[in-house]
């Protein structure tokens, strides 16, 4: 079993598991695919793929195989970068979810290049599930993200705690600082960030444990777009406190609390377990560690 065995496996896999495609992209004849698949399913003694027809079909078996092959691959890419480059500092492949991305990251960054002058942070801002895919595909270091991680192959810490809030019209029927009942807060028209993101994923949570669910009205990636919508009357939303800072600030909405539920959650650092972190990536996430105490906290005043 070889480099080139896993590189030819990884190829099938990510051409929809067409040998054909796989072998035109890496220069190579479809055999040659073909024998390749077939070597590692002797050497192991397992089946990678059904043969149904005319189409391979990957197996659970196939699928382990893939998790591994994807980082040794990514590790061995790593050597071949980091010894060919010895005297570069290297990039630093940070993601980060939304809230954590628009209020924090610029300042954790701008922190770090004080500290590193000439380094480079190259920054994916994004969905808490599009950053953990990337961070499987060895595409970032580490992420922060809001919610919690669910993949198993992941070391995850929390760093910082953040609270949600529940935002309403100021012309409605609701007045700031108020303390709602659960049944009032189900009756609302509910505006929520989209699925996968890490502060659907907290407020999911916390009304689940509460034994309700809700049918938003409205989905979106972006806080602007949801302010907005409460601003217009069109419904309630629940947001990070510091992404509202402003709108609260200037009566555009008013924040109540749901009695019995708490929207408080945790935010992460996230990279896989067998993920080789450089020097500077452990500096970088030593500075988010203990930002609280040697910076003072953002505070965001208006929208995105």
């Amino acid at each position: 079993m070889t480099i080139r065995h896993l590189k030819l496996f990884l190829a099938v896999c990510d051409h929809d598991f067409n040998t054909t495609k796989a072998s035109e992209e890496i220069h190579t004849t479809q055999p040659a695919v073909s024998l390749a698949i077939r070597e590692l399913e002797q050497y192991y003694g397992v089946i990678l793929f059904d043969r149904i027809g005319r189409r391979l079909r990957i197996t659970e078996a196939g699928r382990k195989f893939q998790e591994y092959a994807r980082h040794i691959i990514a590790l061995f890419d790593e050597m071949e970068k980091g010894m060919r480059n010895w005297d570069a500092f290297g990039i630093l492949r940070v993601g980060a979810s939304v809230t954590i991305g628009s209020q924090f990251l610029p300042n954790y960054v701008k922190a770090f290049y004080n500290r590193y002058p000439g380094t480079e942070v190259r920054a994916v801002i994004g969905p808490s599930e599009q950053l953990e895919q990337k961070l499987l595909d060895n595409e970032l270091d580490f992420a922060l993200i809001e919610g919690v991680s669910h993949v198993p192959s992941f070391t995850s810490e929390e760093y910082m705690e953040d609270h949600l809030s529940v935002i309403c019209p100021a012309e409605g029927c609701f007045s700031q600082g108020q303390e709602i009942s659960i049944d009032e807060f189900r009756r609302q028209r509910f505006l929520l960030r989209e699925k996968g993101s890490g502060t659907r994923e907290t407020f999911e949570h916390v009304i689940e444990q509460a034994g309700f669910s809700v049918s938003p009205i409205w989905e979106a990636m972006s806080t602007t777009a949801l302010v907005n919508a409460v601003i217009n009357g069109l419904g309630i939303t629940v947001l990070p406190q510091r992404m509202v800072v402003g709108p609260l600030a200037h009566g555009l909405v008013v924040a109540v609390r749901v009695k019995g539920l708490d929207f408080s959650r945790m935010f992460h650092i996230v990279y896989h377990r067998e993920k080789f972190l450089t020097s500077s990536a452990k500096a970088f996430i030593d500075l988010c560690r203990n930002y609280e105490m040697d910076y003072p906290l953002p505070h965001y005043q208006g929208l995105y």
